[in-house]
């Protein structure tokens, strides 16, 4: 049976986030669809968000064109770094829920370091 495009991701996703939980380190989540990208900081039972950030605030939507490109993903980064700060957070472990460390996936990433969130 071949599995689907999302169900591959899903499948990738799932063993980064048993390697997260082993850690049991507060986790940077990411998601993202082709008109937006979404972050949050889940503490480190898996079940609480302490912050989170997506090109839907309308904070962020004044500063961009769209939502679905690597600007607008860095911005969302920057934010969530400031968000995470803010909620007594600076370390976290990335999941990149399965998608590529590519594009827009890696420019949030690159953003929320130099906002001072360490991996």
């Amino acid at each position: 049976m071949k599995l689907s495009k999302k169900e591959n991701r899903l499948r990738r996703a799932r063993r980064g986030r048993a390697k997260i939980s082993e850690l049991e380190a507060n986790r940077l989540s990411i998601h993202r669809t082709p008109q937006h990208i979404y972050a949050q900081v889940l503490g480190a039972d898996g079940g609480t968000v302490l912050a989170a950030a997506s090109t839907l605030e309308a904070e962020v939507r004044k500063g961009i064109k769209n939502g679905g490109n690597v600007e607008a993903a860095a911005i969302v980064g920057a934010r969530i770094a400031e968000k995470a700060k803010a909620a007594g957070v600076d370390t976290v472990a990335f999941d990149r829920s399965g998608f590529r460390y590519h594009g827009r996936v890696k420019a949030l990433a690159d953003a929320a370091r130099e906002a001072g969130l360490k991996f």
